[in-house]
Parts: C-alpha cells; structure tokens; sequence
C-alpha cells in the first residue's frame, strides 16, 4: 500500500511539473501574440500608412508606379503574415467562440495556402470542458495538422474530435507521404514532444501507424 501511495506521489508530482511548464508556454505564447500584434503589426500599419500619404504628394512615372504600388502589396502581405502568426500563438476564437468554431477556424486558414483539403467531424457528447482543456486539444490539433501538412503534404486530412462521457478521442488522417514510426520516437523536434507532454497531461496514449504509400493514421485517446 506504502509503495503505491509513493508511485501515486511521483504521478501527481509530474502532472503538477508538466501542468507548470505547459502554463508557462502558454503565457509566453499570450505575450509575443500581443506583442506582434500590438507592436511590430502597429509599427508596420503605420509604414504603409505613411507610404501610402507619400504616394499622394509624389510625381511617378509609370515604372515607378507599379514598383511602388508593389511593395505596398508586400508590406500588406507581411503583416497578415504577421497576424497569421499572433492568431496561431493566441486563437481569439477559441476564447470566444469555443474549441469547436476556433478548430474550424484554424482548418479553414490552413486549407487555403495549402490546397490540403481538411475535414473536420465532431461526434459525442456536448459536455463542455475546461478552459485548460480546450486549449490543450488545440494546441494538439494544431500541432498534428501542421505537421501533417508541412511533411506529409497530402491531398487530404481527416479529423475527428470524439467527446464521449469520460474521455476525448482525437483522429488525424493523411493520405500524405507516410514515415519510418521509430524515427520519429527517437526525433528531437519540439512539435510531437509538446504533443505528447500534452497528452500526458491527461494521462492519455497516443498511437502512430504510417505507411510510406497510404499515408499516416494518428489516435489520441485523453482522460477527461
């Protein structure tokens, strides 16, 4: 019995590590998003404002006409980047309009610099979770799409976010470029490691199954 309260200790022990060290990120994650919203996406506002003003006090020729008028274009193109970029550290969506709509919401920024079809299904219940917990099935669905689009480069996407009585199931399906599985276990990116300290956090598994030629299947099962 004395032995099991310890390893119980030690479990509760490391959540409370993993919950700390995975709040930290987010609050780091909330601080550049304002700051490269607010800041560096102000400062930049107020460049092509001021180009724009010098543009109406100014003679061009033609040539320069068109050289100009296409760097605003690059400058209006660097700061939706930018705001692509704060959105994803920080999703508004999610804080206000829920994990459902703010999922959609990043699926349907994805699908059009990629030309990735995703789809997205939600099945279960409609028991609502905790902030933390939404947030943290983002962040894993996040993750998992990027990643999936970024090396798999597939046609296609599959999710599914299952919501039964006492658990959440999440499914990423590709019909991208599969993987060496074992590769990837001993691989030191930063992406599937926060994916499965998150996983953790639940006291969940995570089960990979990719074939070079029928792209790759990802099951997330959390306790909730």
């Amino acid at each position: 019995m004395q032995q099991t309260q310890i390893t119980q200790l030690e479990k509760d022990k490391q959540l409370l590590a993993v919950d700390a060290m995975l709040k930290g990120q987010e609050e780091e994650r909330s601080r550049l998003a304002k700051d490269l919203h607010d800041g560096l996406g102000g400062m930049l506002s107020g460049v092509k404002l001021s180009f724009v003003n010098m543009k109406e006090n100014m003679i061009m020729d033609a040539p320069s006409v068109q050289s100009f008028e296409a760097s605003i274009l690059q400058l209006d193109n660097t700061i939706a980047e930018l705001r692509k970029v704060a959105h994803n550290l920080m999703p508004e969506a999610l804080v206000k309009f829920g994990l459902k709509n703010a999922i959609l919401d990043f699926c349907n920024s994805m699908q059009l610099p990629s030309k990735t079809k995703i789809i997205f299904e939600e099945m279960g219940t409609d028991r609502q979770l905790s902030n933390t917990a939404d947030l943290y099935i983002y962040r894993i669905i996040q993750e998992l799409i990027n990643n999936a689009i970024k090396h798999a480069q597939p046609d296609q996407i599959l999710l599914q976010l299952t919501k039964a009585e006492k658990n959440i199931l999440i499914t990423v399906e590709n019909d991208g470029k599969g993987f060496d599985v074992t590769i990837l276990k001993n691989a030191k990116g930063i992406g599937m490691k926060s994916v499965q300290q998150r996983v953790d956090y639940f006291a969940g598994k995570m089960d990979i199954s990719s074939d070079k030629e029928n792209g790759t299947s990802i099951n997330i099962e959390l306790n909730t």
